[in-house]
């Protein structure tokens, strides 16, 4: 495969590194979630500095998402991807380019939702690992306890769209791989050869 038509070291490398990142910070999350609910609960076998230890790396993660999503766009922008293979139907073009975008809106809007979340929470400024600010926007950050239902809700909800939108695209890559037997998968791949 020539160089063009497989995506770049940086955009491999970030590609995976943010698939691992943000499949385990959705079941991280979860996991944070049900351990702050179980010491709501009374649970005595979870403490309140497991629960902030589970919350504080969560967040921490959460940042780095941030950035290297950010780093990632960037490098998108400035760095077309391989052309799609000539055989694509026009709507399945339209649904790879949305998929991708749509991508691009999660891994920076949840990190960001999560930010908004935690900074319209009453219990804001508990860190172990580091204190995390605030989002510096004042009109939305403070306790507020009905904006950070609305914005934990839509954090709540943006992982499950992260998930399905992620089953979709690797069912995707794998029909281009098995049924359509393109290249499509083999550009983000790299151990995969190229055919023909």
């Amino acid at each position: 495969m020539s160089a063009q038509n497989r995506y770049s070291t940086v955009a491999l490398t970030l590609h995976w590194i943010l698939a691992i990142l943000l499949v385990g910070m959705v079941f991280f999350g979860w996991q944070a979630d049900d351990a702050r609910a179980a010491l709501l609960a009374g649970d005595e076998s979870v403490t309140l500095e497991e629960v902030l230890f589970l919350f504080n790396w969560h967040k921490t993660v959460g940042l780095l998402v941030i950035v290297l999503s950010l780093g990632r766009l960037g490098w998108r922008l400035t760095h077309p991807a391989p052309p799609l293979p000539d055989g694509m139907k026009p709507w399945e073009r339209v649904v790879a380019k949305a998929t991708h975008w749509a991508f691009y809106a999660l891994m920076i809007g949840l990190p960001l939702g999560g930010w908004l979340a935690a900074s319209t929470a009453s219990d804001a400024d508990t860190g172990l690992l580091f204190n995390m600010a605030s989002l510096p926007i004042p009109a939305l950050t403070g306790e507020n306890e009905s904006l950070h239902e609305i914005v934990a809700f839509m954090h709540s909800k943006g992982a499950w769209a992260l998930l399905i939108l992620l089953g979709l695209h690797v069912l995707a890559g794998l029909k281009h791989h098995f049924v359509d037997r393109d290249d499509v998968l083999a550009r983000m791949v790299p151990f995969l050869k190229v055919k023909g």
